[in-house]
């Protein structure tokens, strides 16, 4: 009698019992490893692609920003829609180009044989990249400035349109969405973002006006928030209080365009009294020639 076969069968349904019965006795594996190991391949969402030059100066940044001195202005770059890779990779190109710009420009000099000790090149490249390299914060702030400013006009605005909304007996969410759904311009964008994110996420919308204040550093947007705080007690107090607070910044504006004028003005003082003073000596030039010849 061949016993081959029989051993088989029953070494196969000795494996399989044995194998359920380990699975029915092997301890619940936990809950956070396993999530932990599920995560990556169903719960992990797709990074957004980015730009060559995005994700070339976040590259850069990565590496510089280890650098005492080195820093982005992200509130900045947030309020004007750019992104923190280009300026790094701005900064860094404008930097090269000015350590490579007295070496270039000492090139006329050696073909005329006229010859430059070396530190002169290198240290006004130096001091021409250290220039160039803060040249975008500084534009990055003057335009962060200007930013600020059309916001606050169009707050104005807006203040206005939210007071006659509640003057209209319109609800405090309400009046905030259908006055910052009247403007295309991108200051009513941000405020629309806003107050449909305090709409999914059901949280009151001075609070998202509060976080919008402080994520891009607008002082003027707190105000409105604190004062639709308590717009659900009482509408009239609240409708006095928005125009009242509109007539503030309209003058905090006006004094700030007359405090820039002047400031102008002042500015072209000089050019225009040099002006004055190069016309006076090319009058007594011919005297003062006629004087000496004589």
């Amino acid at each position: 009698m061949n016993l081959l076969p029989i051993v088989l069968t029953g070494g196969t349904v000795g494996a399989g019992v044995a194998l359920l019965i380990r699975e029915l006795l092997a301890p619940q594996p936990a809950l956070a490893p396993a999530l932990k190991r599920t995560a990556p391949a169903v719960l992990a969402l797709p990074e957004p692609q980015l730009e060559r030059e995005e994700a070339w100066g976040r590259w850069l940044l990565a590496r510089l920003e280890r650098i005492p001195g080195v820093r982005v202005p992200a509130t900045d770059l947030g309020l004007l829609g750019q992104g923190p890779g280009q300026f790094m990779l701005k900064k860094t190109a404008l930097a090269a180009m000015g350590l490579l710009c007295p070496v270039i420009a000492t090139i006329p000099w050696i073909i005329a044989g006229v010859g430059l000790p070396f530190y002169v090149p290198a240290a006004a490249g130096v001091l021409v990249a250290a220039l160039l390299f803060i040249t975008p914060d500084l534009a990055v702030r003057d335009q962060a400035k200007r930013a600020r400013e059309e916001f606050a006009h169009a707050l104005s605005a807006y203040l206005d349109l939210v007071a006659l909304k509640r003057a209209a007996d319109a609800g405090p969410a309400e009046a905030l969405e259908k006055a910052a759904a009247v403007g295309d311009g991108w200051p009513f964008i941000y405020l629309q973002g806003a107050l449909r994110r305090a709409r999914l996420e059901k949280i009151p919308p001075y609070q998202a006006l509060n976080e919008l204040a402080a994520q891009y550093d607008l002082p003027v947007l707190d105000d409105v928030a604190d004062i639709m705080r308590g717009s659900a007690t009482d509408g009239a107090a609240v409708y006095k209080a928005l125009r009242a607070r509109t007539a503030a910044l309209n003058a905090e504006l006006l004094a700030d365009q007359g405090a820039e004028a002047n400031a102008a003005s002042e500015k072209m003082t000089a050019p225009g009294a040099l002006l004055a003073v190069l016309v006076m000596l090319l009058m007594a030039f011919p005297a003062v020639i006629r004087m000496l010849t004589v």
